[in-house]
This record gives C-alpha cells, structure tokens and sequence, in this order.
C-alpha cells in the first residue's frame, strides 16, 4: 500500500533521450575504440611476414565522410607507420585545400598494411581486414588510387557492393551508402607533370561531390 499523497517511483525509470550531439559523441567514441583494437590486432598479426616492422595504419578522423584508400606504402610511410606520410600526404594536403574540404572529414589507410619490398607478400587475410576498417569509419566515398587499389576492393566482398569500375573521375556507386571515386594512384604523380594532371583532373572531382554534400 502507498500512503495517500505520496508519487508512486516506476520501477523502470525511463531515461530522458539523448540530444543529436551526445548520440554523434557516443559513435566517435565507439569508432575511436574500435579503430585502437584494430591496430592493435594488426600489430600482433602472426601471419604478416614483416618481422619486427611495424605496420602502416591508417590515419585521419574516425567517421570520416571521405577515405582515401591506396595499395601500399612508400618509404616516408613505413619509416613512419602512417599511411599517406611525406610527399605523398602533403601533396593531397594541398589538394583537399584547393578543394575547400576539410582535411578533419578525411581518414586515409592501404591495402597493404604491411611494410614488405613486394605488396604481393603480403598475407591475403591481413589485406581483408580493410574490409572490417570500412565497417568501423562507414565512410560516405572511397577515392580508389590507382589499379591494384581497385582489385582489392572488388575482390573485398563488401557487402551489397557493386563492382567498381577503372575510369578516372566517375563518381560510382559502391553500396548504398557509399560513393567510390576511381583515380591515378598520386604515388605516381608527384613528379612526372603529365601524371600530375591526370591525377587532379580526376581527383577535382570529389570537391564537387563535397560541395553538394548535405550539411548534416
């Protein structure tokens, strides 16, 4: 019996619900965590036959709406263990700015995390773990740099994924909630100045697909 006059407490107190920016914390949140414990397990691959190399993990933020993908790392990179490090990275700096995109909307990573002289020896179930790091940043567009990066995302076996194809600065659908962007791999264009231009007329592209970006 309750005493007249007294509020009766539920027993299943329903929380308040939570405002669009504490929902938006609690996802980084949960993307930062799961972005640790991939390095981490990416270090401790038992498989990887780089010996006592540490591997190149992506960098950049963790729901990023742009990833950059490319195949593997040059030296800057692996000396580093970042992902698109030195010449490489400050060439697309200037590129994203030329661009008006925010470098903080922008994560980069490698198929092939592993620091090895020939790509190829790299452990093929290693290299589909880029499949569980798409999951984690649930990117809204994949810039696809240059041929090999293309094969592997093909053959990731992304789901409801659509084969992507090699045409340079065709905005493609990969899922339904990811755009793909085919270009030049830009490891090939820092120096040669016809390179240079195939590389942007096809990566100019994506500041339009920014542009038109809905701004939520």
């Amino acid at each position: 019996m309750h005493s007249q006059g007294q509020a009766r407490v539920p027993s299943n107190p329903v929380a308040m619900p939570a405002t669009d920016d504490e929902i938006r914390e609690k996802y980084l949140e949960r993307a930062i965590r799961e972005l640790n414990t991939f390095a981490r397990e990416l270090q401790s691959c038992p498989h990887c036959p780089r010996g006592q190399v540490m591997p190149v993990l992506g960098s950049g933020h963790p729901q990023a709406d742009i990833m950059l993908l490319k195949h593997s790392a040059r030296p800057s990179e692996v000396e580093e263990g970042v992902a698109f490090y030195g010449r490489t990275g400050n060439a697309l700096m200037k590129s994203l700015k030329r661009l008006s995109i925010d470098p903080l909307a922008v994560y980069g990573t490698l198929c092939v995390k592993c620091p090895v002289g020939d790509p190829s020896m790299a452990d093929d179930a290693c290299v589909a773990r880029l499949l569980e790091e798409i999951a984690i940043v649930q990117p809204k567009m994949i810039v696809v740099m240059g041929p090999e990066s293309l094969a592997v995302l093909n053959e990731l076996g992304v789901p409801l994924s659509h084969e992507l194809a090699q045409v340079p600065g065709a905005l493609q659908r990969f899922t339904p909630s990811i755009e793909a962007l085919y270009v030049p791999n830009i490891d090939d264009a820092l120096d040669e100045e016809s390179a240079k231009r195939e590389f942007w007329a096809a990566f100019r592209v994506l500041g339009q697909w920014w542009a038109d970006l809905p701004p939520y």
